[in-house]
Parts: structure tokens; sequence; C-alpha cells
């Protein structure tokens, strides 16, 4: 019989009662350390009373009134939001994959408008994640989340993540845009070097396309940066964001310059939800902290000694962890054996984190993590590797005489 929630989740049997900044605490009272924030969510961590202050009083007032009618904290939001980044205009939405879908039709409108219908497809690389819409699973182009759900939507080439070469030969007649995480986190902690969003910048400059960056979970500080493109110092034309630009209320957007978004007029686009007063609301609050140039050198500092502590557990323990990888506090973790195994013994050790592509176990603590919060998880981390190796020991050798 299927159970009252649809099972399309194989949910670890935790059930937390509370939060109190980077720890969860269970209903039985154990503690856990987070190191998954809700998937790079939980931006300012647990229950932070700044936060809770913000909704409290926003609840108190109005809670949604529709977008027929102006929101006053989403007009500041936006504005804030454009004079911290390259773009002129912003479209709110309730997640990550609207926010996606937004950059999907305003990239296709706006060669439209150019004069241009036929340059509707969409270079995108594999290993991607853009959410779970059809549109999106499309983009991403992962076999196990396209089966079974009929005709693939048309309209997306993907190439190698990384492989400049291969997006010059896939640009052709019909290409508008080029779409792409600066950071593959679900993908798998991946990296590319700063020159490669560089050279993107200059091929969609040479031939007319929009650059597409999704930072839903490489933006908000997450690398030290407002957002992971600014280490290579470039601009997009459309970018998604969500995750933790509402530090766990549900929120996303998507930013554009005015060129790109003048396809985007009366009509063309809509959300009953998207920048609701309480979204707003807190959206406001936590720019007030992440804006702050200290808020952005903690996460510097922290990922810094963190990158550290982890190189020499990974030298400590190299049958265990092959790769340490990331960029500010989007790090991963290559294993040697199956990804799923490190969670399991990260998990008994009391540290929580979840597995991503490429055989990586991520770790995306809240931004305001304690440099002795980030010496506790590397005990843990190495407390589990230990726990692997024991296994390892304990194990029969193949082969051996009975």
């Amino acid at each position: 019989m299927i159970s009252p929630v649809l099972p399309t989740y194989a949910r670890v049997n935790l059930e937390f009662e509370r939060g109190e900044g980077c720890w969860l605490v269970t209903t039985d009272g154990r503690r856990y350390l987070d190191f998954t924030a809700g998937i790079a969510v939980n931006v300012l961590g647990h229950a932070n009373p700044y936060l809770v202050a913000a909704l409290t009083e926003q609840a108190q007032k109005l809670w949604h009134t529709s977008n027929l009618f102006r929101i006053k904290g989403g007009e500041r939001l936006a504005q804030r939001l454009t004079e911290a980044t390259f773009a002129d205009t912003v479209f709110f939405t309730n997640s990550g994959a609207e926010a996606l879908e937004c950059a999907i039709k305003m990239a296709r409108k706006y060669q439209y408008v150019a004069g241009n219908a036929e340059r509707a497809r969409i270079i995108t690389f594999e290993g991607a994640f853009h959410g779970r819409t059809l549109a999106t699973i499309a983009a991403g182009g992962n076999a196990k989340y396209l089966e079974g759900f009929g005709p693939e939507m048309p309209g997306f080439d993907q190439v190698p993540f990384g492989d400049i070469e291969a997006v010059k030969a896939a640009i052709g007649p019909e290409t508008g845009g080029i779409l792409l995480e600066p950071v593959q986190g679900e993908g798998g902690v991946r990296v590319p070097p700063p020159s490669f969003l560089t050279a993107l910048r200059a091929l969609c400059d040479q031939h007319g396309l929009l650059l597409i960056l999704d930072e839903v979970q490489s933006g908000v500080g997450r690398t030290g940066k407002l957002f992971a493109h600014e280490w290579a110092g470039i601009t997009p034309d459309i970018m998604a964001v969500a995750k933790g630009i509402g530090g766990g209320f549900p929120m996303g957007a998507c930013l554009a310059t005015e060129e790109a978004a003048k396809g985007m007029t009366l009509g063309t686009h809509g959300s009953t939800y998207g920048g609701n007063p309480l979204a707003m609301a807190v959206g406001n609050a936590v720019l007030d902290k992440v804006l702050d140039p200290a808020f952005l050198e903690h996460v510097r500092m922290m990922s810094l000694r963190f990158t550290q502590l982890l190189a020499e557990v990974k030298d400590r323990h190299p049958n265990v962890i092959a790769e340490v990888r990331g960029q500010g506090l989007l790090m991963g973790l290559r294993a040697q054996g199956p990804a799923a195994e490190l969670v399991l013994a990260l998990r008994e050790e009391g540290l929580l984190a979840p597995g991503a592509g490429d055989n990586v176990v991520r770790l995306l603590p809240p931004l305001v993590v304690s440099e002795e919060e980030v010496g506790i998880a590397v005990q843990k981390i190495e407390a589990a590797c230990r726990r692997i190796e024991d296994g390892m020991a304990a194990a029969p050798v193949k082969g051996a005489a009975e």
C-alpha cells in the first residue's frame, strides 16, 4: 500500500524537533552537526533569531496579496539585488526550478523578439542539475531523471563540463544561449577553472548568445563571494538563484540585464506566490547579513581552515578519501569506496552530509559555522574514516582459504 506521502524519497529515519545554528536535535534528544543545511539552504543556520524576528513581524501584518498589487518588500529586495549584482531586473519565484524555468523562457523570448526565433536551443553540461520540471530535467540531461516521463523536451544540447572546444563545436544556427552552474553541486562539487567561464562569456559575446548561470546552490555567499561567477571576473546575462536567498523559506529569483529581459513584457510570465510578503521579508533579512563584507570574509576564512584540515585527513586516510574538492563552503570529499558508505559513517558519528554525483559526499555547513564547529566536523570525519577502515580490516579477504 502506498504511503500518504508520495514515496519519491528514501528518507533517513531521523526526525528533528528543533535546530540551533549549525546543530539539529532529534525528537529523542540526539544532536547532529548539520553540514547538509537543507542542501545549501540554511545559510544563517537554524532558528536564526534575526530571520525569526523578520518573519514573525511580517506574519503579524500580511502574508499574501498576489502580484496583482504592489509588494513593497519585493520592490526593496529587487532594488538591493540589482545594486549588488550585474542585473537590472528580478523576477521572484518559489524555488530554484521555477527560477530556471523563467531563465529558459527569457532566453528563448530574447532571441524571438530579436528576430531569431530559430535560436531556441541552449547548450548545457553533462553532470548538471537544474531542477525536476520537464524543462529542467531535459536541461540537466540525466537519464535517471528523464526515464519514464515521455518525450524529452527538446532544445538542449549537452557537452562535457569544462570542455571549451566541445562548446565551440556545439554552437550552431539554432543556438541561443549557454546554461551552466559555475560550480556543479549535485554533479559532484566540480569546479571549472576561471578561464572556462571567461571563455564562455567571450563565446556568447562573439555569437550573440546569452550566458545563463544557475547559482541556485553556489550563490548567496556559499563560495565566499556573493555569487560564484564573481571569482572569474565575468557577468552573466541571466542568473537563477534560490536556496540560500531565503535562508530556509521557499524562495527563488531570476535576475537579468535589461537587454536579456526585453522580451518579458506584460503577461509573458507570472506566479501566484512568487514574491509574496513573507518571502520578501525573509529575503531582505538574509541580505542584511550576507551583504556585510565581514560575513563573506568569515566564509572565506572558514573555507581556508576547513580545506587545510580536510587535506590532512585525506593524507591520513587515503584508502577512504580520494580527493578534497570545492570552493568556499561548497566542499566535497570524493570517496574511494561507495559515497553512501561514507555518508552513513558520518551520520553514525553525528555529522549530516549529503551525497552527490561522481562518488562525492558534499559538505555544506551553514555559512555562520564557527572555527570550533569546523574542528568538530573534522574530528567526526576522521572518526568516520576510521570506522570505514575498521570495516575494511574486518572484512574477509576475497579468495582466502576458509
